[in-house]
C-alpha cells in the first residue's frame, strides 16, 4: 500500500469581531495542529475593507501554505470544523464572521462540484487574498488565470495595510 500523497494547499484566513488578529493568529496554530498537515508558511497579516455589506468593521486577513494528505473534501471539512470552534455563523452571505477559512488552491486541483469549487472562484479578484499569497508563494499560479503575481495590477484600487509579520509559536 502506498503512503498517502502529499498536496500543498494554499488556505484564506479571515475575522472581523472580536479580536481578529488574535483570531487569525490562533486559527494558524489550529491549521498546524490538523491531522496529517504540516503548516509551511504564513504571510503577514493585512486590513482590508469588508467586500459586499460595507457596514461593518475592517477584517484582518492572511493566507497560509499547508502540506497535507488529506484530501480536498476532509480539508474543507477540518476548516469549516475550525470556523465552528471559533464561533462562525453563516447568518446571510457577507455577514461580519469570527472567522473565514476558504481553501484557495489545492495543488493544481480543478473542480466546478458546488460543494468545493477549486480554484476559488473570487480569489483572483481579491487583493486580500493575492497580496498575501504572493508574499508566501511569489510563484503560486491560479489555474484559469495565471500567475498570481500578475493579477494583482487588476486589484490595485483595493486598500490593504500590512500589520505585522505572523508570530511564529
Amino acid at each position: 500500500m502506498s503512503a498517502p500523497r502529499t498536496v500543498r494547499a494554499y488556505i484564506a484566513l479571515g475575522s472581523n469581531l472580536g479580536d481578529p488578529s488574535a483570531t487569525v493568529q490562533a486559527a494558524l496554530a489550529a491549521l498546524e495542529a490538523l491531522p496529517q498537515t504540516t503548516l509551511v508558511a504564513a504571510s503577514s497579516l493585512y486590513r482590508s475593507a469588508p467586500v459586499g455589506l460595507k457596514n461593518q468593521p475592517d477584517f484582518i486577513n492572511a493566507v497560509a501554505a499547508a502540506d497535507t494528505q488529506l484530501s480536498a473534501p476532509a480539508l474543507l471539512k477540518a476548516l469549516f470544523a475550525i470556523e465552528a470552534r471559533f464561533g462562525r455563523r453563516r447568518e446571510f452571505h457577507h455577514a461580519p464572521r469570527t472567522l473565514d477559512l476558504d481553501l484557495l488552491l489545492y495543488g493544481d486541483v480543478v473542480s466546478a462540484d458546488p460543494r468545493l469549487t477549486l480554484p476559488h472562484p473570487r480569489m483572483h479578484e481579491r487583493a486580500f487574498v493575492l497580496l498575501p499569497l504572493t508574499e508566501i508563494a511569489p510563484e503560486a499560479a491560479i489555474p484559469g488565470h495565471g500567475p498570481a503575481a500578475a493579477l494583482l495590477e487588476g486589484v490595485r484600487g483595493q486598500v490593504l495595510s500590512r500589520l505585522e509579520p505572523v508570530k511564529s509559536s
